[in-house]
């Protein structure tokens, strides 16, 4: 009898989720934001944003999460490259959800929303209906259309013009760019490798609104938040309570340390080939290789996909893209005599990139700056032995 009573239940909520158009909760069901700390992955670091739905009488407790992706698509790694990646909205039992981040050793923090029978009704329908096959997937993009700016847009659509936002809280508008390393260590790869990829576009101030891309912001934005004029956030409380872990990379392992000791080696060689009036071919053919390569990238994100926060970078000026063809020439013993003058393109190339730095028409890491000193002294070099070299041929 236990076994059959079991079945029945089962059957009942496979029922309601089926007819998920037409479900009606009880009067005991709650929706609440779940709000996620960050973790130790590049992909956790900005936290994450999901909507939980309770219901006791329908033995109900689920989450639904824009964040889903399938690492088993055979286009995976290509689409997330070319921006063209699809994100779906997924549900799935609380206790796994919770479990997850217990073994992350992320913090959850819910907010129980103040919402009516019949508004909880139109969020879940509006959440089942997203859930649809021909309607869970999405175009994800990291700065408009993410797992906690759906959240918003979830409650904008189904609780009409009476939930509004109130942005007075908030003491100061940053940058996109700003609100990006909030999280990141500035001395770590992932902060390194951000700036470097992402471009100009990011270094104008978000709107308010725009605030909402990262998930601790739409947490304490719901704080300020009314509907029919009231706090929508009825009840709060930490449901998993971890402290956020600490960056503890070794240094060895920084990118500060790489950079010291690339400027360390070419400083050397470069000393080593002014005093003897030479140029050391493989340092010139691994630093404009490493130059051209990066600047391929650049150019590659900025050109070639749909990513809209990699338009219009301005690191393609020092990570400048034909050294990759011009590293070959440089490998040569003898080399044109226009490789001056690209020389002297080069490093007013630096110094332009200096400018734009300056003006914060876009701002660089601070990294950059070893970056820029290896470079100028490299091609100041040259420069000079390039041209004494045309002067003793006269």
């Amino acid at each position: 009898m236990f076994k059959k009573i079991v079945l029945f239940l089962f059957l009942c909520i496979v029922a309601f989720w089926g007819q998920a158009q037409d479900a009606q909760l009880s009067p005991l069901s709650k929706i609440s934001l779940l709000t996620v700390g960050t973790g130790e992955d590049l992909a956790a670091k900005f936290g994450h944003s999901a909507i939980r739905l309770q219901d006791p009488t329908l033995g109900i407790d689920e989450v639904y999460g824009y964040g889903t992706y399938d690492f088993e698509d055979p286009n995976f790694y290509l689409n997330f490259t070319r921006g063209k990646l699809s994100y779906t909205i997924s549900r799935i039992p609380f206790k796994y959800f919770k479990y997850s981040y217990q073994q992350e050793k992320r913090w959850v923090k819910e907010q129980v929303l103040d919402v009516d029978l019949e508004q909880r009704n139109a969020i879940v329908s509006f959440l089942e209906h997203n859930l649809l096959p021909q309607n869970k997937k999405y175009k994800y993009d990291f700065l408009f259309d993410n797992c906690a700016t759906r959240i918003p847009m979830v409650f904008e659509k189904t609780l009409g013009n009476t939930f509004k936002f109130d942005y007075n809280h908030l003491k100061e508008q940053l940058t996109f760019r700003e609100l990006i390393r909030l999280k990141l260590n500035p001395n770590s790869w992932s902060n390194f490798g951000i700036d470097l990829a992402l471009g100009s576009v990011i270094d104008r101030a978000a709107t308010p609104y725009e605030h909402l891309f990262l998930p601790i912001y739409v947490y304490e934005q719901m704080k300020h938040t009314t509907l029919n004029g009231k706090p929508i956030v009825k009840k709060e409380s930490i449901l998993l309570d971890i402290p956020e872990q600490e960056d503890k990379s070794l240094f060895i392992a920084t990118p500060l340390f790489w950079l010291c000791v690339l400027l360390v080696i070419v400083g050397y060689f470069t000393y080593r080939d002014y005093k003897n009036l030479r140029r050391n071919r493989w340092l010139d053919f691994t630093l404009f290789t490493i130059t051209g390569l990066a600047g391929v990238l650049i150019l590659f994100l900025w050109f070639a996909t749909d990513h809209l926060a990699t338009k219009a970078n301005f690191n393609s000026l020092w990570a400048f893209a034909p050294n990759l063809f011009i590293s070959f020439i440089l490998l040569r013993k003898t080399v044109p005599k226009w490789v001056f003058t690209y020389s002297v393109f080069l490093t007013i190339l630096l110094g332009i990139t200096s400018i734009l730095w300056l003006f914060k028409i876009q701002v660089f890491s601070i990294l950059l700056i070893i970056v820029l000193l290896t470079l100028a002294i490299r091609y100041l070099y040259l420069i000079y032995y390039f041209k004494t070299k045309q002067l003793r041929k006269k």
